[in-house]
């Protein structure tokens, strides 16, 4: 057993990158560059263990004083810093999990497969129930393109590179050429990360976007996906020996990169036809490359082995169909090695001509039948894994990768409706109608088999492209298979309208079908997502009147009689403050998840969490177990943000350790609700109506600032670098709906990502610790209770963690530097003594909650983590109100300028591992 210091290790990884940065320094600016660096860094450190005027006029000299070129040489060594601290962080992630599994028998590693089946078991739950928890599993995560990965693809490739010889110095067997030669490739890494540029030169299209997204399923996913279901297996048979197994395909990927048309311009229906074909050509690529290996391994012969009769009739007939004579693998009697050359070729094929697969259903076939086969002559405790893993690859990623859901805004489709109706005159004005005459008018549509659309019409160009999008999901599915698409979101839903409104124009392009005989064909779901503070709230009613109408439910029917939901934690957020929007999101889960259930309608929740706490950040398996127990069953579906991809997916061993843990986090979640459906769902009613109170106090005070205040959008455009974000090309979609600069239409991302920059966090914890405070003020007994609900209720504590994080992430000395960027005195001072206030309230609530003494007590890995980097990311916030500041008082552009404060940007997202 290897017993060592591991916080030591990391230190030691830290001070090495450290210390090839520091040589690199002195290589391209000279020991002045390095000295500058390191008195800056010592002055800050030293502020941040004792604040003293006098060490605070310090820095702000040395900041002042650094003029161009070195002044950019200064903000990009303390940038690239954080990318060699984030680099050595994952690189102890995988040390810690090699450590768990090296320490042998009863040592098992919280958050993983075997510990959820270990509580399982101890909480004897039969495998007959087991089974059926594992039928109705389903946990899909979803790649999405905003914000975008503020480092480039470039600076992520030699990220990587650097990590894996970061990885290869545990090896105790390495000689010393050996580690001679890793010292000197990180060295040439660390130098290519600093002679790169960390800016694009240019805004990312949607292609850019796309081939971002597809990076990830290529390095990593592809493979990681089947390996997590093939460790379910192997830990089932080892917990439950006596069970034959059958695990489905729990665990997908989908993406919205590429489908997102809300408030995208760029998102065409072409655009979304060419990332089908770029999806499906990834995924042929990876198949041809399994089965070319799988050749090289399967070199049994018919004079060793029994072929099946089954598979011996494929391969003549497949020869004699799809191969031409010098096609025909030459050695007759390896009779595997000549259906893979039939697979091969048609694999090649598809999509090109008649001999490829039409679909993956038909590729599937043909490897269960070598399966099949392999079986009858393969000792039974010795199964072949590859041949195993591929058919699951097949299964889980077809001949589409990953699901494209499309998503657009409820207001563009009510426009082509009204148009489209006007010219069937069936109504003139079908936006004016109220919401009882607009269900009246769409449900006669949909009972009325003739179509509405006119063949020369010339409808405007915004209803043409909405008709494109929906002949081009018809044509995917022929092309790609149901699968390529599955899901069709309405932004800003509202009222039921805005569902019916979607499945008429899918009629129109022959996805729904109504036949004469009132039969009902349907290929697509229609979700809803529901944002804002009063949507959210709305949203049970919503659902139940769709539910009542009668053409809502055969459309549901033809679909299972399921319905997804999206939940949406910006907008909400942003409109109401973190923890309003939390407890309503639960609250919606509630009541949705009760309603459906007398409609006998199963449901599947799609949270769409940002990357940053201010939009429903933090772990995924504590996300999943947060909320409502009861809906854990139904499925879940969860967005992973573009700026967490390479934090979660870029190495293959660390993307193997966030998927174990959402999928243990399900899996037990799901297992001990069935086991212990009796004991209801682990929280009381006090607990809830003790949060309704907290909520009420919370959405109170954070209105109050964000819309009472009338000062307050200015404190926010000058207080926080909002306007110089737009100049960070990180992402194809406009910052704000519209382009209107009024705080309704400005995009979450956004308002998230400036408060960041800022270190005030004000989306992450603002209004909290009044809304505690005004709970715990009414009775004596309240802050017990409080303790409680944070001890027993996962969703509290899941809360209360992530209000800890945002508090120790935001910064009042910093933030106040920010203030000086605002132009009215008075109401910089006001707003932000203000913030000051809520912050040491909320912070001292916390800790009385949580028993705590400082912050993140309870999680010292996050805590020292966040300790580590402050004093980093300090200068970088000085520099960036020094910049800004100049750079709004030139009289004229000064790209140089710009381009220093955009590295800042860029360095403190890296600092605090969030953008928006």
């Amino acid at each position: 057993m290897i017993v060592t210091d591991q916080r030591s290790q990391l230190r030691n990884d830290v001070k090495k990158l450290g210390n090839i940065l520091g040589e690199i320094l002195v290589h391209h600016g000279g020991s002045s560059l390095l000295e500058k660096v390191e008195s800056i860094r010592k002055i800050t450190i030293s502020l941040r263990e004792e604040y003293q005027e006098e060490t605070y006029k310090q820095l702000k000299e040395e900041i002042k004083e650094l003029k161009p070129p070195v002044r950019q040489q200064v903000i990009r060594a303390f940038s690239i810093y954080f990318h060699l601290i984030n680099i050595a962080e994952q690189n102890h992630r995988m040390r810690r999990r090699r450590e768990y599994q090296l320490q042998g028998d009863g040592v098992v590693q919280p958050f993983s497969i075997e510990s959820a089946l270990n509580s399982i078991k101890e909480n004897q739950v039969s495998g007959e129930v087991l089974q059926q928890v594992l039928n109705d599993l389903s946990l899909e995560l979803v790649i999405t393109a905003h914000p975008t990965e503020a480092t480039k693809r470039t600076v992520l490739e030699t990220q990587k590179r650097i990590s894996i010889i970061l990885r290869q110095f545990d090896n105790p067997l390495l000689t010393k050429k050996e580690k001679k030669n890793l010292d000197e490739s990180l060295y040439n890494e660390v130098t290519v990360l600093w002679q790169t540029d960390e800016l694009r030169q240019r805004k990312p299209t949607v292609a850019d976007e796309v081939k971002y997204g597809l990076y990830y399923f290529d390095e990593t996913l592809f493979d990681v996906l089947p390996t997590i279901h093939q460790e379910l297996e192997e830990q089932l048979d080892e917990y439950y020996p006596a069970t034959e197994w059958n695990v489905p395909n729990f665990l997908r990927f989908g993406s919205w990169i590429g489908g997102d048309r809300d408030g995208n311009p760029n998102v065409t229906h072409d655009v979304t036809w060419e990332t089908l074909h770029k999806q499906r050509k990834l995924v042929l690529k990876k198949y041809e490359n399994l089965i070319t290996e799988l050749m090289k391994r399967f070199s049994h012969s018919v004079t060793r082995v029994s072929i099946s009769e089954k598979l011996e009739k494929s391969v003549l007939e497949g020869e004699k169909a799809y191969l031409k004579p010098n096609e025909v693998w030459p050695i007759k009697t390896e009779l595997y090695r000549r259906m893979f050359a039939i697979v091969l070729k048609r694999i090649k094929n598809v999509g090109r001509t008649e001999v490829g697969y039409k679909n993956s259903e038909e590729l599937l076939n043909d490897l269960l039948l070598i399966k099949e086969s392999v079986d009858k002559h393969q000792p039974s405790h010795h199964r072949l894994k590859t041949i195993r893993k591929l058919i699951r690859q097949v299964q889980l990623f077809g001949f589409h990768l990953a699901t494209l859901d499309i998503r657009n805004h409820s207001g563009e489709h009510e426009s082509a409706i009204s148009e489209i109706l006007k010219a069937v005159k069936i109504t003139d004005d079908y936006a004016s109608l109220p919401e009882e005459e607009k269900v009246a008018a769409l449900e006669e549509v949909l009972k009325d088999p003739r179509p509405i659309l006119l063949p020369n019409e010339d409808y405007s160009e915004d209803t043409q492209e909405l008709i494109n999008c929906f002949q081009m999901i018809k044509r995917a599915h022929t092309e790609f298979g149901k699968r390529s698409i599955e899901v069709y979101l309405v932004s800003m839903s509202q009222s039921a309208s805005d569902l019916l409104e979607v499945l008429v124009l899918a009629k129109e392009a022959g996805i729904y079908r109504l036949h004469s005989n009132g039969e009902v064909e349907s290929h697509l779901h229609v979700a809803p997502l529901f944002e804002t503070i009063g949507d959210l709230t709305a949203a049970p009613d919503i659902m139940q009147k769709l539910f009542k109408l009668e053409v809502y439910r055969k459309h549901l029917h033809e679909r299972g009689n399921k319905q997804e939901i999206m939940l949406g934690y910006s907008d909400g957020s942003k409109d109401g403050g973190t923890l309003t929007a939390n407890w309503k999101l639960f609250k919606a889960q509630q009541e949705i998840h009760n309603m459906a259930k007398d409609f006998q309608i199963g449901l599947k929740f799609f949270h769409g969490r940002g990357g940053s706490l201010g939009r429903g950040g933090g772990p995924i398996n504590r996300s999943i177990l947060s909320q409502p127990a009861e809906t854990l069953g139904d499925g879940v579906k969860i967005t992973e943000q573009g700026e967490v991809l390479a934090n979660r997916y870029l190495l293959e061993d660390i993307a193997y350790r966030s998927l174990e843990q959402a999928s243990s986090a399900i899996l037990e979640g799901s297992a001990k609700i069935s086991k212990r459906s009796e004991l209801g769902h682990n929280r009381e009613k006090k607990w809830e109506e003790a949060m309704e109170d907290i909520s009420k106090s919370a959405l109170k005070k954070y209105q109050s600032l964000v819309f009472a205040d009338p000062d307050f959008l200015t404190y926010f455009n000058q207080a926080t670098p909002l306007g110089e974000l737009g100049a960070l090309n990180i992402g194809s979609r406009p910052m704000s709906r519209k382009n209107s600069h009024s705080f309704e239409n400005l995009r979450a991302i956004p308002w998230v990502f400036a408060w960041t920059q800022s270190r005030q966090l004000i989306p992450a914890w603002y209004a909290a610790g009044t809304g505690l405070e005004s709970f715990i003020s009414k009775n004596d007994g309240n802050l017990k209770l409080l303790q409680t609900m944070y001890e027993k209720w996962p969703f509290f504590h899941s809360t209360i963690d992530n209000l800890q994080m945002a508090l120790m992430k935001a910064d009042l000395l910093i933030a106040k530097e920010y203030t000086s960027l605002v132009q009215d005195s008075s109401v910089s001072e006001r707003i932000f003594n203000d913030i000051t206030e809520e912050y040491n309230r909320t912070k001292d609530l916390l800790l009385q909650i949580t028993g705590n003494e400082e912050l993140l007590d309870n999680t010292p890995n996050i805590q020292e983590s966040v300790k580590l980097r402050n004093p980093y990311v300090d200068p970088l916030n000085f520099l960036q109100v020094e910049m800004i500041q100049m750079l709004r008082d030139a009289e004229h552009k000064d790209e140089e300028l710009l381009t220093e404060v955009l590295l800042t940007i860029s360095g403190i997202a890296a600092g605090v591992l969030n953008t928006g």
